[in-house]
């Protein structure tokens, strides 16, 4: 029996014990943009698992680098790391796209691990599941097209945040993706000359979804298919 009592699928999908289980120990919280959620290498005090926006986990190397390397939202929950028996990690947690979560100290979550089986379950699986987003995200950005690794986070984008119009500025694409602003400018005007989305300032907004799949070349959807394998579909 799922539990309506959360818009995080995660949570949703607790059973009714399990839910009486973790309920008491969440915390409705906003997630504000560029809000650090999990510094790198630093203790982690608290997990979220968001309801709304987007957060994303971004690799930092030794001398500064960065890029992004996943992105969770509703589907999901942060604090890989407490999930498995660590407490921090060398990525940062950063929210990119403003909105909701619920929040669980690290402490609590592993007090709630040890006792529900279905949880430790769903937070193992759903690390599994990030795993693989994480290597295809490798795979599209040492093989794929601008245009195709675009339109890949678009989709990853849309899937989170259950809208087709999206703010995004080139500027953060840029950054989110690894690439120059300039190419990320001619991706989007390749995909909104074949149709696929509109770009205003600050916006875009998807319009023919299963044209930007195809635009995709076949490096959007494995984690989407592991998440209905492991977890269940929306």
């Amino acid at each position: 029996m799922q539990s309506p009592r959360s818009r995080n699928r995660l949570l949703a999908s607790l059973h009714d014990a399990d839910w009486r289980l973790i309920a008491p120990r969440l915390q409705s919280v906003e997630m504000l943009n560029r809000q650090v959620l999990e510094a790198a290498n630093q203790t982690i005090e608290h997990v979220y698992f968001p309801t709304q926006g987007i957060v994303s986990v971004v690799a930092k190397s030794a001398d500064g680098q960065q890029i992004e390397a996943g992105v969770i939202g509703r589907e999901g929950m942060t604090g890989a790391a407490i999930v498995m028996s660590n407490h921090r990690s060398p990525n940062e947690a950063v929210v990119q796209v403003t909105g909701e979560a619920e929040r669980i100290s690290a402490d609590d979550l592993r007090t709630v691990l040890a006792q529900s089986e279905q949880m430790r379950q769903l937070a193992q699986r759903f690390v599994q599941v990030f795993m693989t987003q994480v290597a295809q995200t490798a795979l599209a950005n040492g093989r794929a097209k601008i245009e195709e690794r675009l339109a890949r986070w678009l989709l990853m984008a849309q899937d989170r945040l259950d809208d087709a119009n999206l703010q995004l500025t080139h500027e953060f694409i840029a950054l989110m993706l690894g690439v120059r602003r300039p190419g990320v400018t001619d991706a989007i005007n390749d995909l909104e000359g074949k149709g696929l989305i509109r770009s205003a300032r600050g916006l875009v907004r998807i319009i023919d979804r299963d044209g930007l799949k195809a635009a995709a070349g076949g490096i959007y959807g494995v984690p989407e298919a592991e998440y209905d394998r492991l977890i269940g579909s929306a």
